[in-house]
C-alpha cells in the first residue's frame, strides 16, 4: 500500500467509469489499422490512472530497456509508425501483470520482468499485449459487455465472492477489488488465443525464439501454482497475469504449437539477466511489505497480521486479506478527527443509492494504544446474510486507516484477532525493513539447486521457488557457468 495512497484513493473506480463511458460507442478499427487519434487519446486519459493504481512507472536502465524491447516488438504490428505511437511503461508493483489499453499504451510490473528468463520472453509478453491492442480487444470486449447490459468495464470485473450476483455484491465489490482489477478487462479465451497467436508472429518478424511465448505461459503457470501453494489458498484467486489471462497451463501447449517449424532466433539470455541484475524484487518497502503473515509499512509507521489461513496482497490502494471464510481490505479515507463519522462514511461509501449500509451501532475502544471504532452491519444480499465489519484506528488528527470485512452472517470472529493486531512500529523496526532484489550469479564448480536455494531470502519453499524463478522444472540441474538469479536482501 503506497504512502501516496491519499492521493489516488478514488482513481480505479474513475477510470474504470470513464472507460465505460468512453470506449463502446462508435466502430471498432480492424486489428493491424493505425492507432486513431480518438484512441490515443483514450489511452493518454488513462495512462496517469494506471501509472498511479500500479504503485508508480520506474525510472532508469531497467525501464528504459523494457521500453526498448516494447517499441522493437511494436515495430512488426502493423499498426504503423508503431515506435512512436507506443508507450511502454515498467510498473513498480509486486504483482504479477501486464497489460494494455486503446492508444498503444502498454504495461509490465516490475515483479512479471523478474520472473522472465530471457529478452524473447519479455518481448513475448510485451507482444502479446500489443496483440490485444492491434486486435481492439478492449474495445470489443467493451462493447459486448455494454449490448449483454453487464455494467461494462465494471460488470466485467466485478467478483461476487460471497455475496453473488446481487446489486449488493457489485456494490460491496468496488470497495473490496484490488484497484489493479478495476481498469484491466478480463479478456476472453479466444481473444487470449488471438494476442499469443499476434505476439508469436512479431515475436518471429523481430527475429526472436518464438517458442518464448509457451516458456513464459510456463513460467506464469507454475508462478501461480506454486502462490496457491505457500498460501495454501487453493483455488483463491489473486490478481495477477496468469488469472486476468485464463488458463496459462493450456496456453503452454498451444503456444508450443503455433511456433513450429518459425525457426529458433535469438534468445538474448545474458544481456537481460545482466540488465535486470538488482531490480526490486517482491514488496517495495515504500509501498509495505508483506512478511509472511504481518504487513508492515516502514513509512507509515504501522503493522498488522492477518487471521492463519488467510493470505495478503499488497496493493496501492490496500493490503487485500483473503480466506475461505471472509474478506478484508485495510485501507483510507479522508479523517477530519471524529472516528465515528469515519466509520458511517466508510460505511455510507460501501452502499449505493439502492441499498445503503448502516451499522447497528459504533463503539469506541483502544488498540495498542491506539483509539479505535468499530461498527457491525448485517445485510441481506437477496441469496444469504452477511456481515459487513468496518474497524479504524486513528494514528493521527488527520490521519486514520481502517480495514472493512466481509464475512458469511456470524463470521466476523475470525478476524478478532488481525483487528487487535494493528499497531505502531518503532523507528528502528521501521529502519530493519530491507527489500529483496533479483541477484544474478554464475553457477561455479559445486554449486547445485540445492545449495544456491539455500542463499534465496526466504524461510520457506526456498527450491521451489528457485526452480519457479529461473524456469527449471524438477529434474533439471544446473551447469557451471550458467547464470541464474536468486533473490536476496538488498544492500
Amino acid at each position: 500500500m503506497s504512502h501516496r495512497l491519499s492521493r489516488s484513493l478514488a482513481l480505479s473506480t474513475v477510470g474504470a467509469l470513464a472507460l465505460t463511458g468512453c470506449m463502446g460507442g462508435g466502430s471498432i478499427p480492424s486489428a493491424s489499422s493505425p492507432i486513431t487519434q480518438s484512441e490515443a487519446q483514450q489511452g493518454a486519459q488513462f495512462h496517469p490512472q494506471l501509472v498511479a493504481e500500479f504503485g508508480g512507472a520506474m525510472t532508469g536502465p531497467q525501464a528504459q530497456y523494457v521500453e526498448q524491447i516494447g517499441k522493437n516488438v511494436a515495430v512488426h504490428s502493423g499498426l504503423g509508425n508503431a515506435r512512436q505511437s507506443f508507450t511502454v511503461t515498467l510498473l513498480n508493483s509486486s504483482v504479477n501483470n501486464a497489460f494494455a489499453v486503446p492508444g498503444g499504451y502498454v504495461y509490465s510490473t516490475r515483479q512479471l520482468v523478474s520472473l522472465m528468463n530471457n529478452e524473447a520472453e519479455l518481448a513475448a509478453v510485451l507482444g502479446h499485449e500489443v496483440g490485444h491492442v492491434a486486435a481492439r480487444h478492449s474495445q470489443r470486449r467493451q462493447a459486448a459487455a455494454q449490448r449483454n447490459q453487464i455494467g461494462g468495464v465494471l460488470g466485467a470485473v466485478l467478483s461476487g465472492v460471497l455475496l453473488g450476483n446481487s446489486q449488493l455484491g457489485n456494490t460491496l465489490s468496488r470497495g473490496f477489488l484490488q484497484g489493479s482489477q478495476m481498469l484491466t478487462l478480463r479478456f476472453s479465451r479466444s481473444q487470449e488465443l488471438e494476442a499469443d497467436e499476434l505476439g508469436v508472429q512479431y515475436l518471429t518478424r523481430a527475429g526472436y525464439d518464438p517458442r518464448a511465448m509457451s516458456t513464459v505461459l510456463a513460467s506464469l503457470a507454475a508462478q501461480n501454482s506454486l502462490d496457491a501453494q505457500l498460501q495454501g489458498r487453493g483455488n483463491a484467486r489473486v490478481p495477477e497475469w496468469a488469472s486476468t489471462h485464463p488458463d496459462p497451463a493450456s496456453r503452454v501447449r498451444t503456444a508450443a504449437g503455433k511456433a513450429q517449424g518459425l525457426g529458433t532466433g535469438i534468445t538474448n539470455r545474458d544481456t537481460f539477466l545482466s540488465r535486470i541484475d538488482g531490480m526490486v524484487y517482491g514488496d517495495d518497502p515504500a509501498q509495505g511489505v508483506i512478511e509472511g503473515s504481518t504487513f508492515i509499512h516502514p513509512e507509515l509507521r504501522l503493522a498488522f497480521t492477518a487471521p492463519q489461513g488467510f493470505y495478503m496482497v499488497n496493493g496501492t490502494r490496500a493490503v487485500t486479506i483473503n480466506g475461505q471464510s471472509g474478506r478484508a481490505q485495510m485501507t483510507l479515507a479522508p479523517y477530519n478527527g471524529d472516528l465515528n463519522a469515519y466509520v458511517s462514511s466508510v460505511f455510507a461509501a460501501l452502499g449505493s443509492e439502492q441499498q445503503q449500509i448502516r451499522p447497528q451501532n459504533i463503539q469506541r475502544t483502544q488498540v495498542n494504544g491506539l483509539s479505535a471504532a468499530y461498527g457491525t452491519a448485517r445485510v441481506n444480499t437477496g441469496q444469504s446474510q452477511v456481515d459487513v465489519v468496518v474497524f479504524a484506528y486513528e494514528f493521527a488528527n488527520n490521519r486514520a486507516y481502517h480495514f472493512q470485512v466481509i464475512t458469511p452472517a456470524g463470521g466476523a470472529e475470525a478476524f478478532n484477532g488481525m483487528f487487535q493486531s494493528m499497531r505502531r512500529i518503532t523507528q528502528g523496526e521501521a529502519a530493519g525493513v530491507v527489500p529483496r532484489v533479483v541477484d544474478v550469479v554464475t553457477v561455479g564448480r559445486g554449486d547445485t539447486v540445492s545449495s544456491l536455494s539455500r542463499r534465496m531470502a526466504y524461510s520457506t519453499g526456498q527450491e521451489a521457488r528457485f526452480r519457479v524463478l529461473n524456469g527449471l522444472n524438477s529434474s533439471d540441474q544446473l551447469r557451471a557457468g550458467q547464470k541464474v538469479k536468486l533473490v536476496v536482501r538488498g544492500r
